[in-house]
């Protein structure tokens, strides 16, 4: 392509541009990220060619290409934003449906006021040693309790092992256990709460279970309330 040159203009090629537009690199980002900057380069060198060396119809072509790509990008880019945005809004109605819900996420801290809930997980039939602590690390409660494989919901009334009632708060549950053989048997626990509400000012929406803030893709269940396990003779 031939240019008079005694006319600084800016020249578009397909890696690079000249030293006008790098001097303003702070300014312009980038092609794809300012349509109006590329159509203002492709016009200004239109604008300063020889006119007695016009520019070569394949190299104009290939500019008009380059054009249409960036054009392309652009709208790209728009389409993907709206996506992200369509994306947020089935997020936020998916949460709304949990409200009012009994749901269990992964947790052994659960917050006590009428009752506390836990789901305990087992891979076989076993004997476990429940223990519940206070915020304080207080045992308040313990007790053997018969798990049947799979999943069981643990419902504590707030009562101790001496019929204190204990106040609201913030209790957490371990439990261990043993098969038919005395050999330990993995227990794994779930917390279990009504979902309060949802804030769906933050991204991803947070939902309040039991006073703690969770993503909706750490409720492993929606369950409804069963009976405490049946203790052991």
């Amino acid at each position: 392509m031939a240019v008079d040159p005694t006319i600084s203009s800016p020249v578009v090629s397909g890696t690079s541009t000249n030293t006008s537009s790098s001097t303003n690199a702070s300014a312009t980002t980038g092609i794809a990220d300012n349509f109006q900057t590329f159509l203002t380069l492709l016009t200004t060198q239109l604008q300063n060619q020889n006119p007695l060396d016009p520019l070569d119809t394949n190299q104009f072509t290939q500019q008009l290409v380059q054009f249409a790509q960036v054009e392309q990008q652009l709208k790209s880019n728009d389409y993907m934003k709206s996506l992200v945005e369509m994306e947020k809004s089935t997020q936020a109605t998916q949460a709304l449906v949990y409200v009012g819900n009994n749901v269990a996420v992964d947790g052994s801290t659960a917050q006590f006021k009428t009752s506390a809930t836990w789901n305990l997980l087992a891979d076989k039939d076993t004997t476990a040693q429940i223990s519940i602590t206070n915020a304080a690390g207080s045992v308040v409660y313990s007790g053997n309790y018969s798990i049947k494989q799979g999943n069981a919901s643990f419902v504590w009334d707030g009562k101790g092992n001496d019929g204190v009632q204990y106040p609201e708060g913030s209790y957490t549950l371990t439990a261990t256990g043993k098969d038919n053989n005395g050999k330990d048997v993995a227990i794994s626990t779930e917390v279990q709460g009504i979902v309060d509400s949802v804030d769906l000012s933050a991204s991803p929406a947070l939902l309040s279970i039991n006073g703690s803030n969770y993503t909706v893709d750490k409720i492993k269940r929606v369950v409804r309330p069963t009976t405490t396990p049946t203790p052991t003779t």
